[in-house]
C-alpha cells in the first residue's frame, strides 16, 4: 500500500525558511515522481514543484528532470534522497501569499504530475503559515 507522508509545516515569518519532507512506503525507492502541491483557502490546489528520478520506469518520457512553478522559481528547491525514499522541498524567502496546506503526491512523470495534475497518491498533507 503506497503511502506518503508530510512533516515540516509550520508558521514562520515572511523572508524565513521552511523544509518540507514527504516520505514514501510501498514502492520501490525512485519509482514514482514526487511532487508538491498546496492549496490555500478559497483558492484552487495548485501544482509548485516536481521531481523525477532516473530509477522511474517512464524516467525517459520527461524532457526535464524538475519542475517549478512561476510563483516559487528562485525560492523553492526540491530534492530527492531515494536511500530514504524521500522528497524534500525547501522554501525559502517566504511570503504570506505561500500560505497553505501543502500536500504530497505521486505520479508517473514531472509532464503528467505537474503538468496536467495528474496524481496516483496524495499525502494528507501540512499546513505552512507565513505571518508576522
Amino acid at each position: 500500500q503506497v503511502q506518503l507522508v508530510e512533516s515540516g509545516g509550520g508558521l514562520v515569518q515572511p523572508g524565513g525558511s521552511l523544509r518540507l519532507s514527504c516520505e514514501g512506503s510501498g514502492f520501490s525507492p525512485g519509482y514514482y515522481t514526487i511532487g508538491w502541491f498546496r492549496q490555500a483557502p478559497g483558492k484552487e490546489r495548485e501544482g509548485v514543484s516536481c521531481i523525477t528520478s532516473s530509477e522511474n520506469p517512464s524516467y525517459y518520457q520527461d524532457s526535464v528532470d524538475t519542475y517549478y512553478a512561476d510563483s516559487v522559481k528562485g525560492r523553492f528547491t526540491i530534492s530527492r534522497d531515494n536511500a530514504k525514499n524521500t522528497v524534500y522541498l525547501q522554501m525559502n524567502s517566504l511570503k504570506p501569499e505561500d500560505t497553505a496546506v501543502y500536500y504530497c503526491a505521486a505520479g508517473d512523470t514531472v509532464q503528467a504530475l505537474c503538468g496536467i495534475g495528474q496524481v496516483d497518491y496524495w499525502g494528507q498533507g501540512t499546513q505552512v503559515t507565513v505571518s508576522s
